[in-house]
């Protein structure tokens, strides 16, 4: 019988792929996603200095206003136009995408476009 990893496992290994690659600095901070079955987070990150300097996600208030569901495309958009927001407020403009492992499209495609509206250059 062939066993297969879980789908999880399969994404934290794609993410220590991506991880060897995607690396943020001060000049250019690493934008990286989370997505939940009910809640999409995101933080733009130093790794050099381990902190993260903005973030975002459904669970705010902010956010969680401004749509009827934390788990649509529709709300992974606004966390994106929110984190731009605040990265530009904070002076940062160019950021290095990390998808966490997930498939570029849907929501993690929505946050990366609703960022890009908002000033954020990757």
């Amino acid at each position: 019988m062939i066993r297969k990893p879980s789908r999880a496992a399969a994404r934290v290994k794609r993410h220590y792929r991506i991880r060897n690659h995607v690396n943020g600095t001060a000049q250019r901070p690493r934008l990286a996603v989370f997505r939940s079955n009910k809640h999409m987070y995101a933080q733009i990150i130093d790794d050099v200095t381990q902190h993260t300097l903005v973030a975002a996600s459904t669970m705010e208030a902010e956010v969680a206003s401004k749509v009827e569901f934390t788990s649509t495309v529709a709300a992974a958009a606004v966390v994106g136009e929110v984190l731009a927001k605040r990265a530009v407020d904070k002076g940062i403009t160019e950021v290095v995408f990390d998808r966490g492992g997930f498939v570029y499209q849907g929501k993690v495609k929505a946050l990366a476009d609703a960022a890009r509206e908002a000033g954020l250059q990757f």
